[in-house]
């Protein structure tokens, strides 16, 4: 495809979401981000639009009763030291309501993804058979996991413990798995350790991560992340020739999401001061 077509193709997709829901709290080059509830403004996404669901939610993991009602910074955060980090809200159910309502938002993106779509999102060891069949449930057919190797500066409770040093990946597509010529076989597992300059929300996934695994959308395609948070998949997606669009709830994220697109944009990648 050249690059007039894959441009024009660019400006159809993202045109086709804002003409239902209006005008983005941010938007640059092919990268858009509105603030709002994610199964809102799911509801109102065009059919068939998107190439790939890829995010993070937040995981809601941990004990039921108080490690589920926790605030995130007691959970996610050594002695609760956020380091400037803002929180975040959604990280409050238990395992039975989170399965339903992770099916929720996963059918609402599978809806407006294209067919042989992929569909990745993030969990971790305790929440791993939940999102798997939230996944399936939603609609998309489960092909595998991808695991992700924060190395040993992951936590353990005591010596006693082997570490929980990996977070998962489940992923699937809308239908058959696409025979691809430009792209491919991709990774299934990744070692890549986290950068604290790189880490703008307490639960930050690595650029570089994100940048490995935007490659299943053809360039020039639309990635949906509907949890998009400090906006690392739209990072991602601006610097490997991808365009995307996500959802916040939170505003103050979404500034920090637009910031950090921008510099991307401009060469320049945006790194996070501690306070």
């Amino acid at each position: 495809m050249t690059r007039k077509k894959t441009a024009a193709k660019k400006h159809l997709q993202l045109d086709s979401v804002k003409k239902r829901l209006g005008k983005p709290f941010f938007e640059s080059k092919g990268i858009a981000i509105y603030h709002g509830d994610t199964l809102e403004l799911s509801s109102q996404l065009p059919a068939n639009t998107f190439d790939a669901l890829i995010t993070d939610p937040p995981y809601c993991s941990g004990a039921p009763g108080s490690a589920v009602m926790a605030d995130p910074s007691q959970k996610y955060c050594q002695s609760g030291k956020t380091l400037g980090r803002p929180s975040f809200g959604g990280d409050f159910r238990d395992q039975r309501s989170f399965k339903y309502w992770s099916l929720l938002w996963i059918a609402q993106a599978f809806n407006a993804c294209k067919e042989s779509a992929y569909g990745l999102v993030f969990t971790d060891w305790r929440q791993l058979a939940t999102m798997t069949d939230a996944l399936q449930a939603g609609g998309f057919c489960f092909k595998g996991l991808i695991s992700w190797d924060k190395g040993g500066g992951a936590r353990a409770p005591h010596k006693g413990y082997f570490r929980h040093q990996c977070e998962y990946i489940p992923w699937g597509t809308k239908g058959k798995v696409p025979r691809l010529i430009d792209r491919g076989p991709f990774a299934g597992s990744y070692s890549i350790r986290v950068s604290q300059p790189d880490k703008h929300h307490m639960t930050g996934k690595p650029t570089q991560l994100m940048q490995q695994l935007v490659q299943c959308v053809p360039p020039g395609g639309l990635t949906f992340d509907p949890f998009c948070g400090s906006g690392t998949t739209l990072v991602a997606s601006a610097l490997e020739g991808r365009s995307a669009i996500g959802f916040e709830v939170s505003e103050q994220y979404c500034e920090i999401a637009a910031q950090r697109v921008k510099a991307a944009q401009h060469g320049k990648p945006l790194h996070f001061q501690k306070t």
